[in-house]
């Protein structure tokens, strides 16, 4: 349904999957790691783009190990890399004229922190016009409870729960499990 109808291509984002930022203690960790693998895999047989996405500031400093993606997940170098220093990927990024240049106008987003990085990409895809799907597996985000934060599976439930009915004029979001996603 996204309000770019010059764009009826898919693309598949991998948000911040980053040593520094995919804690140890992040819920599921393994497991969204495996199932971001999952996507890839599909994506890439389906000739679907793999857009991802790599947050660098002060803690994530470029060329340094908290920088690089975990080790399980390895881009391809035909796949765009998109440094980001902004919550929100499209913000100051060129990942607008990574997506027009592929006329993508649906996204599937994983990665982390499910409440800062993902929430602020979905909220920013929406409102530019896409449509925006989180796969409800494929995110997860560290405790911050001594913050003030609910539980981190508190956090991934209600983003989920959250996004499962979001939608705009002329676009939508949702949720969907990896083992749901088609390309």
């Amino acid at each position: 349904m996204t309000t770019l109808p010059e764009r009826p291509h898919t693309a598949l984002l991998v948000i911040d999957v980053q040593n520094g930022v995919m804690a140890p203690s992040s819920p599921g960790r393994e497991d969204v790691i495996a199932n971001i693998g999952t996507l890839i895999d599909r994506a890439r047989a389906a000739d679907v783009p793999v857009i991802w996405v790599q947050h660098q500031d002060e803690e994530l400093v470029p060329g340094t190990e908290s920088w690089e993606y975990v080790p399980q997940l390895k881009r391809l170098d035909s796949e765009p890399l998109v440094a980001k220093s902004y919550r929100d990927s499209f913000e100051d990024t060129v990942l607008e004229s990574v997506l027009a240049e592929r006329a993508v106008g649906r996204l599937f987003v994983t990665g982390a922190q499910t409440d800062f990085c993902i929430r602020s990409t979905l909220h920013g895809a929406l409102v530019r016009g896409y449509d925006a799907r989180l796969v409800a597996d494929a995110h997860t985000t560290e405790d911050l409870t001594e913050y003030g934060a609910p539980a981190p599976e508190q956090v991934i439930a209600h983003t989920n729960l959250y996004w499962s009915g979001q939608h705009a004029p002329g676009r939508r979001g949702g949720i969907m499990k990896t083992a749901e996603v088609a390309f």
